[in-house]
């Protein structure tokens, strides 16, 4: 079974989150027991998303178990996140065990303050591109780019792809559309 984080913290866009977080755990009704998708916060209080959905986290950054893959979110709450010492330890610490650390829209940002963008090639939200190259990045337009073991999504639907694009590299692409396609969303997951 794949251990997949995703990180959350208040003022973090739902569809950030939700999108990866549907895609990653549906595999499961197709292929038991391949995933198991748990949400991540600094605390283990009540978070508010910048939409007003209130979520409770599986776990805590401290308590959590091993990951296989860690995604994390953005939204205006990144703007705190991302400057958090705790969170930032969390993703350092992420990189040295994890196959896949990833980010859905402006959670690129924490991945840049952690240090693991630059000199990478990114996305993130299109607005955002000018501050993201300030970071050293080599930003690309794409909605999904990889560098080595790290996967950035551009804008916030992109969480859907990426979590395409992650069962693809986790399992394989008859898997991946599968899952495209029993939740009625049309994509090729070989073009991602």
């Amino acid at each position: 079974m794949i251990t997949i984080g995703i990180l959350i913290f208040d003022q973090v866009e739902e569809l950030d989150f939700v999108g990866p977080f549907e895609v990653l755990s549906y595999v499961n009704k197709i292929q038991p027991n391949s995933t198991k998708v748990l949400l991540l916060a600094e605390a283990a209080d009540l978070v508010h998303a910048y939409n007003g959905l209130r979520i409770i986290p599986d776990t805590t950054i401290n308590a959590c178990p091993k990951l296989d893959v860690l995604v994390v979110p953005g939204g205006k709450g990144r703007l705190s996140a991302m400057r958090n010492t705790d969170i930032k330890e969390f993703i350092q610490n992420q990189t040295a065990t994890a196959q896949y650390i990833a980010s859905v829209c402006t959670g690129a940002f924490l991945l840049a303050e952690a240090g693991l963008l630059t000199g990478r090639k990114a996305t993130t939200y299109h607005t955002a591109f000018p501050e993201l190259k300030a970071y050293s990045v080599q930003v690309s337009p794409a909605k999904v780019v990889q560098d080595g073991n790290i996967i950035t999504s551009g804008g916030v639907s992109s969480g859907l792809e990426l979590g395409f694009y992650l069962l693809r590299e986790l399992f394989n692409a008859n898997l991946a559309q599968e899952v495209a396609n029993k939740i009625e969303y049309k994509v090729d997951v070989n073009n991602l």
